[in-house]
């Protein structure tokens, strides 16, 4: 609670179960008294007006019967009710009702009575306008520069401003592009009305522009004013704030200068009478109502501000002065004099608690009682403290903080593949070339030890692979259930996915209401995807792993794969993925090696992974523990490169495309909106062929969206050829230097660290940026270059050079002795030089050409087991024409040229 209370002068409820507004209070001399006093006038969307003249005995009394000069049901809701010079001849103060369909002007004047009943008082009506709109709000002010009169202008809440000239109806014009009504008032030193649009703008319009523009009275009735002829209504300036107001107050305390004032929902702005901000304040509550008032000190402005936590604010201009504590919310706020007591702060909720009040504060009559006094007993303490230092320590010991065995027997979790393909495949319209899709089934079993309730099982694989259903929901209302769900999966799709592993999580809350997430992984069978093939001897990438033990015959390894049963074919075994391309196996009869060769690089890893765990688990049976595979052949970085470059070119293809795309819709709605000027005029014009324009830039945005998904297609499929390219670079690299298990994670995560890519974020920016993380760290040689702080923003680059150099650079020094970890202290310090001698990370072209050429000679030192790596022009071109095709399109966009203006 606020330390300062709005002090009760007077206050009172009005009514039962009636709700107000912030137009709905008013305070003016409305009975022409000539006194100086105000009276209090509150409408309520009830139809009640009611009009007070507080007369407390003393402070905080509540209202008395005298106190309520006129109550009156009205038939309609009331609106707004303002007090002004609204009857011609004379200048006496008139009280203006707003209803929805109706505006009536009353006089309000009182009779001496003779008795002790008091004064009475009475309302008569002067005149009323029937509206043939229904009213939001209204405005009152010296229109036009008229003296001794005050002219009402009502905004409709289809954005009508309807002025009336006292017992006269003047014109009626509607705000361009008006589509919800907000706050209205007048400023009369520029003479212009100012309100805020649904657009969120401030926007100013002069009385006089409204006056001469366009009829809109009968603006449904024809249809050429529905399209806006005639002479248009200019605003004469406008300011966007971002954000809806509540309302709006002008304030005009010298001939020469007057100020608008804005309620936001979150911030309060005070602007020049020409829309430039004189200053803004961000409001750390949200407001309910406000009123600007003149200050004491001279080029300072007060506002009160009344917001939803029952504070009344006052600043004098952004600096918070005051802060009081009301009641009740306010949704409305005045301040007048009332019994001589200048500036009371008049306040209304939305529930009608009306209340007077004043700033101050209230002495507090409460005293703290005395403590007894006591002598603590310092010894006794310290041994209690020991005693809970140790039990704290005991537990932390036996037992951490969360309890990983009730965690994990929570909820099991467990997947099995079936072995055998499904009789009837699940993708019968799928069809991958000329190759009839199978289907396996996987089930997944969930056992709980306490009751769960809506776990969600969610099961992922790695497209090009679907699954026939990947959501489940579980309700596990009973301990020690068994749940069991089946699903297929099938390959949808011309080339092979990175990885055959599958992911099956379980989300579910304990019945304490903590989340928890459980997880267990799959392998699909390499039968799914590959058909046993004939073996080629003729391939473009070949790679040759060598091992410890004598070689195994492939038939034994690959039993499902077998064409014939030879003795000439044991050792060697041909793969066909389902799309076409083939990858050949040969096993060496006089050494401990295996050679995999295929014309796509790519293809080449899910073969590989499949011998080495195959060769794996082939001598675990046998009962060998050191089987150990090796790789002693030259890096494929060249391979690696040319599938980096193909999917950065698709990338940089498909930004070109957007572009053209983006300029093309852009020219489109142009020549939208010039027919529809044509159409529109009175005398039609001749069309000037933009009719052909229209339909050939039609067909330009259909074709360029075909464009764009296509390419976005052959990104996808980009992507996850370059993923399984890089499965294999890690492969060979783990082999090539025996990296442990913590060491390949670390590899995986700076070169895998995406599952979608996307234009926005991409595999070379991320890549390259976790690169050059371990090579500034893990990998580097001093402490200089631990100092060095990588960019916090990633942007596309411009080519792949820098990343290439990168990646040579890592696999450099990785063959110069370097580790990878984690912590930086791991590392090598500064006194200790790695072997071979590790350079630090170049810094400019000079550096970078050096470093290239040493790790050219590096790589070209090892035994050549490959054949000659095509240049990476050449492998963009070998991957088809789609490439080809979408950049010729791009260029003939380009070129394109449609000049209609």
């Amino acid at each position: 609670m606020s330390l300062f209370k709005a002090r009760d002068w007077w206050s009172t409820v009005l009514g039962k179960k009636e709700e107000f507004d912030q137009g709905c209070l008013c305070l003016a001399d409305v009975d022409n008294s000539g006194n100086g006093q105000d009276k209090i006038i509150v409408g309520s969307f009830m139809g009640y007006l009611r009009i007070f003249n507080p007369h407390p005995v003393k402070t905080g009394d509540g209202a008395q019967a005298e106190d309520l000069l006129l109550e009156v049901q009205l038939r309609d809701p009331i609106l707004q009710v303002e007090v002004g010079k609204f009857v011609s001849g004379t200048e006496m103060l008139h009280l203006a009702v707003l209803h929805s369909r109706k505006l009536c002007v009353y006089s309000v004047s009182g009779t001496l009575g003779n008795v002790e009943h008091g004064n009475q008082y009475q309302i008569k009506l002067m005149y009323e306008h029937n509206l043939q709109r229904t009213a939001c709000n209204m405005t009152y002010g010296s229109f036009g520069g008229v003296r001794g009169r005050d002219l009402i202008c009502i905004q409709s809440m289809d954005g009508m401003l309807m002025v009336f000239e006292q017992e006269s109806y003047a014109f009626g014009r509607f705000l361009p592009g008006s589509l919800l009504p907000g706050p209205l008032a007048y400023s009369s030193r520029t003479d212009s009305f100012i309100t805020v649009s649904s657009c969120r703008q401030v926007e100013s319009y002069k009385y006089q522009v409204l006056a001469f523009a366009t009829d809109a009275d009968k603006r449904q009735e024809t249809e050429q004013q529905k399209l806006g002829s005639g002479k248009r209504l200019v605003v004469d300036w406008t300011l966007n704030i971002g954000e809806q107001a509540l309302d709006i107050c002008i304030m005009s305390f010298n001939q020469s200068a007057s100020s608008v004032f804005v309620l936001g929902e979150r911030n309060f702005f005070c602007l020049k009478d020409n829309g430039q901000i004189q200053f803004m304040k961000k409001l750390d509550c949200s407001p309910s109502c406000f009123l600007p008032y003149c200050s004491v000190s001279e080029g300072t402005i007060n506002t009160l501000i009344g917001n939803h936590s029952s504070l009344l604010h006052v600043y004098q201009d952004v600096t918070l002065k005051w802060a009081s504590q009301l009641p009740h919310v306010p949704v409305a706020v005045r301040v007048g004099s009332l019994r001589d007591l200048k500036g009371v702060i008049v306040t209304l909720s939305e529930d009608g608690h009306l209340q007077c009040s004043y700033l101050g504060t209230d002495p507090s009559l409460f005293q703290a009682p005395k403590v007894e006094s006591r002598e603590l007993n310092y010894d006794a303490l310290d041994a209690e403290l020991k005693e809970l230092q140790r039990i704290i320590k005991d537990v932390n010991k036996s037992q951490g903080v969360w309890p990983m065995t009730e965690r994990e027997d929570d909820l099991k979790i467990s997947a099995v593949v079936s072995p055998d393909f499904d009789s009837v495949s699940q993708a019968p319209d799928v069809e991958v070339g000329t190759d009839l899709v199978p289907s396996v089934t996987v089930k997944v079993t969930l056992q709980n030890r306490v009751a769960l309730q809506k776990a969600k099982l969610s099961v992922y694989v790695q497209p090009p692979l679907v699954l026939s259903r990947d959501q489940f929901t579980f309700e596990l209302t009973a301990p020690e259930m068994t749940r069991t769900v089946a699903f297929s999966v099938f390959l949808k799709g011309s080339y092979a996915p990175p990885e055959l592993e599958g992911n099956a999580v379980v989300s579910y809350a304990r019945p304490t209401g903590i989340p928890r997430v459980t997880q267990c992984k799959f392998r699909l069978p390499l039968k799914l995807i590959c058909l046993p093939g004939q073996p080629s001897k003729i391939a473009s990438h070949k790679l040759t792993i060598d091992t410890n033990k004598p070689p195994v015959s492939l038939l034994s390894l690959f039993p499902g794969f077998a064409n014939q049963s030879e003795d000439e074919q044991v050792n060697v075994m041909g793969f066909r993925f389902l799309g076409g391309s083939q990858v050949t196996l040969l096993a060496s009869k006089t050494s401990q090696r295996y050679r995999i060769q295929s014309e796509q690089f790519e293809d080449l890893w899910l073969i590989t992974n499949e011998l080495i765990i195959r060769l794996q688990e082939y001598f675990e049976k046998q009962g060998s523990k050191d089987f150990a595979c090796s790789f002693s052949g030259s890096m494929p970085l060249q391979e690696y490169f040319a599938l980096i470059d193909h999917h950065f070119e698709l990338r940089i293809n498909g930004e070109k495309l957007e572009e053209l795309l983006s300029e093309r819709a852009v020219q489109f709605r142009a020549i939208q909106r010039r027919l529809l000027t044509r159409f529109k005029d009175k005398t039609p014009a001749p069309l000037q062929h933009l009719d052909t324009l229209l339909d050939g830039t039609y067909k330009q945005v259909m074709a360029l969206a075909d464009a764009v998904e296509e390419n976005q297609a052959s990104v996808f499929q980009a992507f996850s050829r370059l993923r399984s390219a890089t499965h294999l670079l890690l492969l060979l690299v783990r082999l090539w230097q025996k990296l442990s298990a913590d060491q390949v994670a670390i590899l995986e995560a700076a070169f895998l660290p995406l599952q979608h890519d996307t234009q926005e974020l991409g595999w070379e920016e991320t890549v390259d940026a976790a690169v050059s993380h371990l090579l500034k760290t893990c990998l580097s040689k001093s402490s200089k270059e631990h100092a060095l702080s990588l960019s916090s923003q990633l942007s596309k680059p411009r080519d792949t050079g820098r990343l290439k150099k990168h990646i040579t650079l890592l696999c450099d020094r990785l063959a110069k002795g370097g580790r990878l970890c984690l912590s930086t202290e791991a590392a090598a310090p500064p006194a200790m030089v790695m072997p071979g001698g590790c350079a630090p990370i170049p810094e400019s072209d000079l550096e970078e050409r050096a470093t290239e050429q040493d790790s050219t000679e590096l790589f070209s030192s090892h035994k050549h087991l490959t054949a000659e790596p095509p240049r990476p022009d050449q492998a963009c071109h070998t991957r088809g024409r789609r490439t080809t095709c979408l950049t010729g399109l791009i260029r003939t966009f380009s070129s394109l040229s449609l000049s209609f203006f």
